[in-house]
């Protein structure tokens, strides 16, 4: 890219609307040599500054089109497996995207409060540790659009700068004593100081247009970031709580027989053996049985 921003100039000094053989047109070069120190100065940061938007733009546009095809690759690939919280972590399975870092962190969350009394407890650390690299992972996104946004807001006020200067030398020669007060001495001065304008312009308008597109597909995939960390956190509960369901088996057990006194003595003669009662078939309640996924015991 730098290669061909160095092309650039020859055409743009070569004899032509900008560069005109006879000097009639705008001659780059000759602009520029007629700045004064404090102008070329800002010209020369500014252009520096457009190839490091162009570089950081074009940088941000790879990167993120790299990390959502990893991100829907490997979603694609939790989708096809049929147990989450059994699946082994690979050491370099964190090298795979924000994705899969989400992933590693929410299995070893799950795995450290295994032991955790109450499910409720354990899936709630889960989802602190999915919301923490929901976090992480915007940082990541956002890295270098500050500076970016710092090229889009700062270079028109640099050239602004370059040109008022530039301006104010030139008013500044015309009052000195003996100085020649006419519009072709004082021309070539303003501009001169104009080009700074014309370079900071150059540097914030293509990057305002690369700023707003990056952003809104940042947008896109912060929200695409929630809710796959949503839709993990429901896989893995689901997954907790078919870990943790017993169907019911048979028949619940007889209730005791009454162990009152009274009863005691009015069944049964002194010193006789105690018969127990018949025993009742009791069912479990509807809702016991639902909770339970108890299938096989129905109407």
């Amino acid at each position: 890219m730098l290669m061909t921003s160095l092309n650039l100039f020859p055409a743009l000094l070569a004899p032509g609307p900008l560069a005109a053989a006879d000097g009639a047109g705008f001659n780059l070069l000759k602009t520029f040599e007629g700045a004064e120190t404090f102008g070329k100065i800002i010209v020369i940061l500014l252009v520096f500054f457009s190839l490091l938007a162009w570089t950081v733009m074009i940088g941000k546009y790879l990167e993120l089109k790299t990390l959502r095809q990893m991100n829907l690759s490997f979603q694609r690939r939790l989708k096809d497996m049929d147990s989450l919280m059994s699946q082994t972590i690979a050491p370099n399975l964190r090298h795979g995207g924000p994705y899969a870092r989400m992933f590693c962190d929410a299995i070893e969350a799950a795995r450290q409060h295994a032991a955790a009394g109450d499910a409720a407890v354990r899936m709630g650390l889960i989802e602190n540790a999915l919301q923490r690299g929901v976090g992480d992972e915007c940082v990541r996104y956002e890295a270098k659009m500050v500076l970016l946004g710092s090229l889009v807001s700062g270079a028109p006020f640099m050239g602004l700068l370059g040109t008022v200067v530039g301006v104010m030398v030139a008013f500044n020669g015309m009052a000195t004593p003996g100085a020649a007060g006419t519009l072709a001495n004082i021309a070539p001065g303003v501009a001169s100081a104009l080009l700074a304008t014309v370079a900071g312009l150059l540097v914030a308008i293509p990057s305002v247009f690369g700023y707003n597109f990056l952003l809104s597909q940042m947008k896109i995939m912060i929200t695409e970031l929630e809710n796959y960390a949503s839709w993990l956190a429901d896989r893995m509960e689901l997954e907790m709580e078919a870990q943790k369901v017993v169907p019911f088996q048979g028949h619940a057990p007889s209730s005791p027989p009454s162990t009152s006194a009274g009863s005691h003595h009015s069944h049964h003669a002194p010193g006789a053996p105690a018969t127990p009662p018949p025993p009742s078939e009791t069912r479990p309640p509807a809702t016991e049985r639902y909770l339970r996924f108890d299938v096989s015991d129905q109407d």
